[in-house]
């Protein structure tokens, strides 16, 4: 084949082609142009020299007092996107609650609740349908601590939630009748009573899972378990729930560990080695999820029932217990001793600014006997 024959022939071909592909590039280009995304990157191109790169902060203008000025634009676009993407105050930045003066934090990282340290509009509209359970026992005399203790609950305990009272008692026909609050109630449950307080005082593990299991896992969606012989004097709200929660025991806020009376007794299903130990919880509040709270309460009785077997009572009865189960299975939250208090035996020290719960004056000999 003749070279000159075949680049004669093909010459016009491939210059047509070279038009075709120009004309193509042009009309994109035109194309390009038209689409503000990148019309505003080609226009913005050049004048975006010597401005940081991206990752790098380009610094505002100054007022007089040396202020930085948002420019108006960025201002209003601001603006509509969060009144156009966010509901009212979910888009605020809530100041962070802090405090210094007490311990905000256990060694493995759940929070110890003070006043000061949460924001109750935040967690209010965060547990808007939460229904929360209060267990208390009214056994033999302790049925005359009732009325107090649900008026001030009434007042301070989950305002604005449904709560439902679940009242184990041995007396249902003297729970007294007191106005309650919309999606509140009060369910009685009759129970047994036991000759010794230290029986109550134990069974009441074992009574609290069995209704758990029964009623509590299919009626409510927390369980606060509290002691009765207690009234509320300031707000003790969602800021308490957790799966799993203890609360500080007064008595101990502050001391070392050698201090705390934990059952000693190697023999005992609530032994607690000398060398262990992160804090001591009181057994008059604590609490949880529905589940947890049956897994901690079943745990507990289930030890119990293995000492009793062996003639052992633990030194402090559930609590020993309830300390026990804490130290290996750790609480997602520690309430601190605000939740939990006794002005007649304690005095109360600087750091604690609110007292939420405490123990009304009585003789525990009479009401015991």
């Amino acid at each position: 084949m003749d070279p000159r024959g075949f680049w004669g022939r093909s010459a016009s071909s491939w210059l047509c082609g070279l038009l075709l592909l120009a004309a193509c590039l042009g009309f994109y280009s035109n194309v390009f142009r038209l689409i503000p995304g990148r019309r505003q990157m080609g226009e913005s191109r050049s004048s975006t020299e010597g401005r940081p790169l991206q990752g790098q902060r380009e610094s505002l203008p100054s007022s007089q007092d040396g202020r930085r000025v948002v420019p108006q634009g960025m201002l209003l676009e601001t603006k509509q996107c969060s009144e156009r993407d966010c509901p009212p105050d979910a888009c605020r930045v809530p100041e962070v609650p802090r405090r210094a003066d007490v311990l905000v934090m256990t060694p493995w990282f759940a929070p110890v609740i003070w006043d000061g340290v949460f924001d109750s509009a935040i967690l209010d509209a965060q547990f808007e349908n939460t229904t929360v359970g209060l267990t208390i026992f009214a056994i033999k005399k302790y049925v005359a601590f009732l009325e107090l203790f649900l008026q001030t609950a009434e007042k301070h305990f989950m305002v604005g939630h449904k709560v439902t009272y679940y009242v184990f008692t041995d007396r249902p026909g003297d729970v007294p009748r007191v106005p309650l609050g919309e999606g509140r109630q009060v369910v009685v449950l009759e129970v047994r009573s036991y000759s010794r307080w230290q029986d109550v005082s134990m069974h009441r593990m074992e009574m609290i899972s069995n209704f758990s299991r029964r009623r509590f896992l299919h009626e409510v969606d927390y369980l606060v378990c509290v002691d009765v012989d207690m009234r509320f004097r300031d707000r003790v709200g969602v800021e308490i729930l957790s799966p799993l929660f203890g609360t500080l025991h007064p008595g101990f806020y502050g001391a070392a560990r050698e201090a705390f009376t934990y059952e000693r007794r190697p023999q005992s299903q609530a032994h607690i080695p000398r060398d262990e130990g992160d804090f001591y919880y009181a057994g008059g509040f604590f609490g949880g999820s529905v589940a947890e709270v049956l897994r901690l309460t079943s745990a507990c009785h289930q030890a119990m029932v293995v000492d009793r077997a062996h003639g052992i009572e633990a030194v402090w009865h559930d609590e020993s217990h309830l300390n026990r189960y804490l130290l290996y299975h750790k609480p997602t939250k520690v309430l601190s001793p605000e939740y939990l208090w006794d002005e007649h035996m304690l005095q109360k020290p600087p750091f604690l600014r609110k007292l939420r719960f405490v123990a009304v004056p009585k003789n525990h000999a009479e009401i015991r006997h």
